[in-house]
């Protein structure tokens, strides 16, 4: 009882001290505001704010018409105006909660036990609990890595202008924190608080041009040097001190901890879909990553040069340091010009500066290579991150001769932490495209080179034709000349990935993602084509492969036939072999997006959670190592949610010490804008992949057959009542596209690639799965995140009291479904049937409109009812308490700006041609209501 009183305190003071930052930073707002704006449009904003708040709280038709008159008499300009204060206000609501959560686990830290949850020391001291010993814990350690993958799908509705700007503002109000911070020095942060909330309320969030493959590129490299280098080096940090201070000195000091962090990108290589990412600019992507490497190593460098000040004649540096350095001599004579050596007593200056030289010439070859020169360089810099480590090693190795290993545990480490992490490559690049683009390339190849009609061959013999031609690929003899530009294109893209192999290294080309994969033939269509670039073959009688092939399985169906289509590969002698020469195991990606588009959360998360575990058996069967490659998108609907949790919610077994994972949207900036969060956000994955891989030492928990029959049941319930919205229901596709922004979507310059597959084509196949969930989250449906949740529980529970219990149970027993219906409360709290009624007013069939809302609402009632009863709970996230203040706090808000896209969402379309008045302020509710329920797609 005490404990509970306790925690019930602290929660109480910690929701005092966020709404104290939120009072603050709202006040600051409301200063600039006044300031800035018409008397009656900032007096507006205070009529919605207040009329909306007492609506929330007690519905008032009369009123609820007054405030929609006022928002329907206001000017397209004062409603922009309107629309990006509300915008800004959820932006520092963000960092008011942001900085809360921070300084909360900064207590935490002070204090004895087991810290925050997921972090290093509460998970160390839980394996220790349970009988990890410390030659365990190396073996997990030596299997151990997390890769989470950065995309571009058009999801991220925040310029980078922007993503600074907040970053200020959070460190500001980290300052706050400082104990120094008080009197005149408070004053002093909050003026410039005020200036810099002022500064972001002049700055346009809306871009004024729509992102190309570049811009995308550029912005998923800024969150590096802005966060994510000194965010790896403080976990490293954090785990290595964690160790200490659980497992003892002794097997801290013994205890090999590799680098377990690594980061991949889609950024300039997804080009499924998307015709801006040609080979050009994937090369691009591949030598910007490269850059950014470069500059950190060099900046590192110069930290390096300035602490490691130590003369020869106070120490005396190892034999090796010193042969090493004679080595250098001629590059140090070029560096030096013939003048006098500047350090003749320091010798780990001299070393470091001649290092700093060979960086140099790295980086003027990476520039002239994205300007297009193919000029050489006299002087050589590093061929390889290898040759870089081991000048590193070398001083770590000769400071710890004389006794000053405590400098080589600095900055020193950090460093080579930062090279065993990213060596010269930065982040492993897949490159992604949809299968047909390969078959079509093949059969011209084929159709070319043998006369063979490849498109009229059965499996079987595609299969038989395609191992003879990766075997022999100097067989094929055709004008690649004479190929379609797509056919050549495709090719270009594999001579580029052997290419950039020798430039920068093996390491910076990750795998190759075939989307659509519905038979064993795709995946041999990519070997093919692979082999005609060198990439796979045989030689002197045995196979070579630099590729590795990720196949992806999406919809429900491709879930179902997955292992199909690998026990075909595993059994075909070629691949086999190549699949051994090439040495890292299969790996395979599983898509989230588009299986919950097709037959809802619930069908979608249950398939995914069978075919990992039938993917995982069948490569046991066969003894082929295998990854799986999860993409995640940042929603709900997507497989969004909290990482930590998803992890421990996997199948047993299927999480082997790695895991990769695609980070998309505004999940980048939520989790990396602030070095601070990155550094939480990236130890939760570590834990949670660590925890999850258990199963390497201790035998995997056994799985309840009972529970798995009746997620079977109620997975094919939960489907057919999704589909029978979503495919059965008349008009259910017309309702989506008028009563959503899904069309405006289109027009926000929040990415490069296209909503649509096809431009004016309305079917559910066409719209992709992002627009899907971000236009239905728009409208406060967000119906692909919960509809059939409820109807599958309902219809097994059949109102049996034993039933009921026995879900009650499955839910505190089973990660996997208490984390499924835990997503879906926080899904079923942002969804507003309030709200979702008047964006079905938009239905241009009425009737029809009235018919479906009325059936999405009764689901949404039902689904309520039955989780609550599963969860045993009163009210919707009462188990997150964190996050149901969050949201609660944010839904006064997002009220009036809802209201105001729905009226200007008819008047957008009342007034259809160039140049709507009403189009900028429609983009920018948009980026607003996305801020507000801090996801978009």
């Amino acid at each position: 009882m005490a404990s509970l009183a306790a925690r019930g305190k602290s929660m109480v003071t910690e929701d005092k001290d966020r709404r104290a930052r939120e009072r603050l930073l709202s006040l600051l707002l409301s200063r600039v505001l006044k300031s800035e704006l018409p008397r009656p449009v900032y007096t507006a904003i205070g009529t919605l704010n207040k009329g909306f708040t007492a609506l929330r709280e007690r519905p008032n038709r009369k009123r609820h018409a007054e405030l929609d008159a006022l928002i329907g008499s206001l000017s397209p300009d004062a409603l922009s105006s309107i629309i990006r204060a509300y915008n800004l206000y959820f932006s520092l609501l963000n960092i008011a909660e942001e900085t809360a959560l921070l300084r909360r686990r900064r207590l935490l830290v002070k204090q004895e036990g087991h810290m925050w949850k997921g972090s290093f020391h509460d998970t160390l001291i839980e394996l220790k609990e349970q009988g990890i010993r410390a030659d365990e814990l190396q073996t997990l350690l030596g299997r151990l890595c997390y890769l989470p993958v950065l995309t571009a799908h058009p999801s991220e509705a925040r310029r980078r202008t922007v993503k600074g700007a907040l970053r200020n503002i959070f460190l500001s109000m980290e300052a706050m924190d400082d104990p120094r911070t008080r009197g005149m020095y408070r004053d002093e942060v909050q003026e410039k608080l005020s200036r810099q909330i002022r500064a972001l309320w002049k700055t346009d969030e809306v871009r004024a041009f729509k992102l190309d493959v570049r811009d995308e590129i550029d912005s998923g490299l800024s969150y590096f040097p802005q966060s994510l280098f000194r965010a790896a080096t403080l976990v490293y940090r954090n785990f290595s001190k964690s160790v200490r201070d659980v497992y003892g000195p002794e097997t801290a000091a013994v205890l090999a901890v590799p680098a377990f962090l690594r980061f991949g990108s889609w950024i300039g290589g997804d080009r499924d879909g998307h015709p801006g990412v040609t080979a050009e600019v994937t090369a691009l992507a591949w030598r910007m990553q490269a850059l950014a490497a470069c500059e950190e190593y060099l900046r590192r460098l110069d930290v390096l040069f300035a602490e490691l000040s130590l003369s020869d004649r106070l120490c005396q540096p190892s034999a090796a340091f010193l042969a090493g350095l004679e080595e250098d001599v001629q590059l140090a004579d070029s560096l030096f010009g013939g003048q006098p050596n500047p350090h003749p007593q320091e010798p780990y200056r001299r070393k470091i500066e001649i290092m700093q030289y060979r960086m140099r010439r790295n980086r003027e070859l990476i520039r002239r290579a994205i300007a297009g020169s193919v000029s050489s360089l006299d002087e050589p810099g590093y061929a390889t991150a290898d040759a870089f480590k081991r000048d590193l090693y070398v001083i770590r190795d000769s400071l710890d001769s004389h006794g000053d290993g405590a400098l080589a545990q600095g900055e020193l480490q950090d460093l080579i932490m930062l090279v065993e992490t990213f060596g010269f490559h930065l982040m492993q690049l897949d490159v992604r495209q949809e299968s047909t683009r390969h078959s079509e390339t093949v059969a011209e190849i084929l159709g070319q080179a043998l006369g063979t009609d490849y498109a009229a061959l059965d499996e079987d013999a595609r299969i038989e034709l395609l191992a003879d031609a990766i075997a022999n690929p100097a067989a094929l003899n055709y004008d690649a000349g004479a190929l379609s530009e797509s056919a050549q294109e495709t090719l270009r893209v594999f001579r580029l990935i052997a290419h950039m192999r020798q430039e920068i290294g093996p390491e910076c080309f990750g795998r190759y993602v075939i989307s659509m994969t519905h038979t064993a033939s795709h995946v041999m269509e990519v070997m093919m084509l692979a082999a005609q670039a060198g990439l796979a073959g045989r030689l002197a009688g045995g196979w070579y492969c630099h590729i590795g092939i990720s196949p992806l399985f999406e919809t429900i169906d491709d879930l179902k036939h997955a292992e199909a289509v690998l026990d075909r590969l595993y059994s075909q002698p070629t691949y086999r072999s190549l699949l051994l020469a090439y040495g890292e195991g299969q790996e395979v990606m599983l898509g989230y997006s588009d299986s919950c588009k097709d037959g809802g959360i619930l069908a979608s998360s249950w398939n995914l959670y069978e075919a990992q575990k039938r993917i995982m058996a069948l490569s046991d069967r066969h003894g082929v190592p295998c990854r799986l490659f999860h993409g995640r998108g940042g929603t709900l609907g997507r497989g969004g949610g909290p990482t930590h949790e998803a992890i421990l919610a996997q199948p047993p077994g299927t999480v082997r010490g790695e895991l990769k994972l695609t980070e998309q949207g505004e999940v980048l900036f939520y989790k990396y804008n602030n070095m601070e969060t990155a550094v939480y956000e990236l130890t939760l994955g570590i834990t949670g992949t660590l925890k999850a891989s258990c199963n390497l030492v201790r035998p995997a928990s056994a799985e309840r057959k009972d529970y798995l029959a009746i997620m079977d049941d109620m997975a094919a319930e939960g489907e057919a009542v999704y589909r029978d919205l979503t495919c059965a229901t008349p008009g259910f596709l017309d309702y989506f596209y008028e009563v959503t922004p899904i069309q405006e979507i289109g027009l926000l310059n929040i990415g490069s690639r296209p909503s649509h597959r096809k431009k004016g084509d309305r079917s559910l196949a066409s719209v992709r799965a992002i627009g899907w969930v971000f236009a239905w989250g728009q409208s406060r449906h967000a119906l692909p995140t919960w509809y059939g949740v409820g109807g599958a529980i309902e219809r097994w529970r059949k109102n049996d009291p034993a039933r009921l219990a026995k879900l009650q149970t499955m839910y505190r027993e089973w990660p996997f479904f208490r984390t499924l219906l835990s997503n879906a409360q926080m899904a079923l709290y942002k969804a507003d049937m309030g709200i979702a009624r008047e964006y079905a007013g938009l239905c241009l069939d009425k009737a029809a409109g009235e018919r479906i809302f009325d059936k999405i609402r009764m689901r949404h009632e039902r689904a309520v009812m039955q989780i609550l009863n599963v969860a045993d709970i009163q009210s919707l996230l009462e188990e997150s308490p964190d996050l149901a203040v969050s949201l609660a706090h944010r839904n006064p808000y997002l009220d009036p700006l809802n209201h105001i896209q729905v009226i200007m969402l008819h008047k957008l379309r009342e007034h259809e041609g160039p140049d709507n008045p009403w189009l900028e302020p429609l983009l920018r509710s948009i980026n607003a209501i996305a801020a507000g329920m801090r996801n978009t797609g």
